[in-house]
Order: C-alpha cells, then sequence, then structure tokens
C-alpha cells in the first residue's frame, strides 16, 4: 500500500524528539535516491523544528552538540557514511543567495538535508522528497507529512510500517 500523507499529534517535547527519532530511523532504513533525502521543515517560530532537527541528528549517533543554524544558514555534521546538513532560511534577504553559498554542493546521495523555511529558497533547491510542517494545537503540536516524491512515500511508508511493530 501506499502513503503519501501522514498526520500526527504529538503532546509535549519527548513526543516530538521520540517522532524524529522514528523518522530519522525509517529514512536511514530506505536506499538513497540519487540526490539523497531532502526534508522541508515548515511551521512559526518556535513551533519545534530545531528540535526536532536536533532529534534526528543525535538518533543517527552524534555525540556533539546540535546547534540551531539560524545565523550560520547552514550546520554540517558528518556520521559515519551520511552527510546531515541541517538549514535555516529564515534570515535569506534573496533566494539568489544559495547560490553563491554553493547549496548545490550539499544535495549528495550520501545527504540527508533539513530544511527549515525552504519557502525562502524557492526556485533554488531541489524538489524535497518530504515535507514537514508542524503546527501549534491546543495541547503541544499537529505533524502533518507530505510525500513530493516516490522516495518521499516510500518513507512515509516505511515509518507507518514502523509504528505497526
Amino acid at each position: 500500500m501506499k502513503y503519501n500523507h501522514y498526520q500526527c499529534d504529538l503532546a509535549d517535547e519527548l513526543a516530538m524528539q521520540q517522532f524524529g527519532q522514528k523518522l530519522i530511523q525509517a529514512i536511514i532504513n530506505i536506499p538513497v535516491a540519487s540526490n539523497g533525502i531532502i526534508i522541508s521543515l515548515g511551521g512559526d517560530l518556535g513551533a519545534g523544528k530545531t528540535t526536532l532537527s536536533r532529534a534526528m541528528i543525535q538518533a543517527l549517533g552524534y555525540q556533539g552538540k546540535v546547534k540551531s543554524p539560524t545565523y550560520t544558514l547552514v550546520e554540517e555534521y558528518h556520521i559515519g557514511e551520511k552527510s546531515i546538513y541541517h538549514f535555516d532560511l529564515y534570515r535569506l534577504a534573496e533566494p539568489e543567495e544559495l547560490e553563491f553559498m554553493g547549496i548545490r554542493d550539499y544535495f549528495t546521495p550520501q545527504s540527508i538535508c533539513l530544511i527549515e523555511w525552504a519557502e525562502k529558497g524557492q526556485g533554488f533547491l531541489p524538489e524535497q522528497s518530504l515535507t514537514l510542517h508542524i503546527d501549534f494545537a491546543s495541547q503541544g503540536r499537529h505533524i502533518s507529512l507530505q510525500a513530493n516524491t516516490p522516495l518521499g512515500e516510500q518513507i512515509i511508508c516505511q515509518f507507518i510500517e514502523d509504528q505497526a511493530k
């Protein structure tokens, strides 16, 4: 069965971290496509995009401090054969700035790219495998995960399958 959408409610920060851990586990169980995996992270300021990214990076075994890329635009993490790039495009003035920073060099078959505020890079970013949106809810957060590619569908299917175990 194919799935292109998944949504759930998370009660608190711990639930957000657990969701991130489970999502990255589903991702690493999928063979990586030619451009790696690109996930767009959307939501208002303070919704939990960086918390989710931090949980995903740490779940891969990264032992150091996982910093927010708000002021640096990108933070790099190399874990085994994987390269994780965590972008925050919130402070991007013009999408063309991405060309000057060599954005295309980050999208490799071994990379997982987590991009906060991806809409600010429209026209300069490759198609995202998944779009993950975090909304404030009366009790915690509401997560919506949308597949944009066949790889994204595989990830959602793997995620749902893992939840059933």
